[in-house]
């Protein structure tokens, strides 16, 4: 299935085509079912999206919100903050783009049900290769200390 991607902030060389393109494959070899949302927005969203969902009042890069189990054809939504991605691409010397992609990978493995908090080293490894496959540069949870962390994600989808 064709993923939804709502491109609220515009990025230099980033299309709804190319993320589009992007999550159906990476979709595609985690082996997701089932149509994805992304939302590519701010961090004043995802602040808002965050104190909502999980209780915490601050912004973070990247929320995953699984479909309840009785949502058939749809896997989830996935909600990436731009302003973040940008600084964390500038600090890791790589695109926003890519950032982005990093991110929307991330938000996939959480919907197809890893859990980098609990599953001792499982995602990571997951991720790293995916990564790897996929073209994109250090993954998410293989960031240096200094960088910030990886959300915890709620399982509860938000209402849009």
């Amino acid at each position: 299935m064709r993923p939804t991607i709502i491109l609220e902030r515009r990025v230099p060389n980033v299309t709804e085509q190319v993320l589009e393109r992007f999550a159906a494959r990476a979709c595609r070899i985690t082996g997701l079912r089932g149509r994805v949302t992304v939302l590519v927005t701010g961090s004043r969203e995802l602040r808002a999206l965050n104190a909502r969902f999980r209780n915490k009042k601050n912004a973070t890069d990247v929320l995953s919100f699984p479909a309840p189990p009785f949502s058939d054809g749809f896997a989830g939504d996935i909600a990436v903050s731009v302003d973040i991605a940008a600084r964390n691409a500038r600090q890791l010397g790589h695109s926003t783009g890519d950032e982005i992609r990093i991110l929307i990978l991330h938000g996939i493995l959480h919907l197809a049900g890893y859990d980098h908090e609990h599953d001792r080293g499982e995602m990571a490894k997951k991720e790293m290769l995916l990564r790897r496959r996929l073209a994109l540069p250090a993954a998410l949870i293989e960031r240096a200390s200094g960088a910030p962390k990886p959300a915890k994600l709620s399982r509860t989808r938000p209402r849009v």
